[in-house]
């Protein structure tokens, strides 16, 4: 996967991957770690988030989520990264808001649900 150029940062969003939804739900992973847990608690449903990806010199990069403060609060499964991240890292653009957060008593992996929009147009 090779890093966005000049030439990919148009105001046109790239192709969008062949096969993948535009719109989808997704959990977010990871939200146990470093400390993250806390800024989990902060989150409601409705509440919007950033999707951020990973530089390009991961060996398997990543889509983090962000609250709007810019504190992350996990990433993206890694089978939604594998199509999502190079597309985000050529200039595409997606919003995502939360539309369930659970609390302590669920595994972490379903404690924050996300409905995802990729702008496609």
């Amino acid at each position: 996967m090779r890093p966005p150029t000049r030439a990919s940062m148009s105001p046109f969003p790239p192709p969008f991957p062949e096969g993948q939804p535009p719109r989808f739900r997704s959990t977010v992973h990871g939200t146990v770690f470093a400390g993250r847990e806390r800024h989990v608690e902060t989150i409601h449903a409705g509440d919007r988030v950033r999707l951020v990806p990973d530089p390009p010199v991961q060996n398997e990069p990543e889509v983090w989520v962000h609250l709007e403060s810019g504190e992350p609060i996990g990433h993206l499964p890694t089978e939604i990264c594998r199509w999502l991240w190079p597309w985000l890292s050529r200039g595409g653009v997606a919003e995502a808001r939360a539309v369930q957060v659970r609390g302590a008593d669920v595994p972490s992996w379903r404690r924050v649900l996300l409905e995802v929009s990729c702008r496609t147009v």
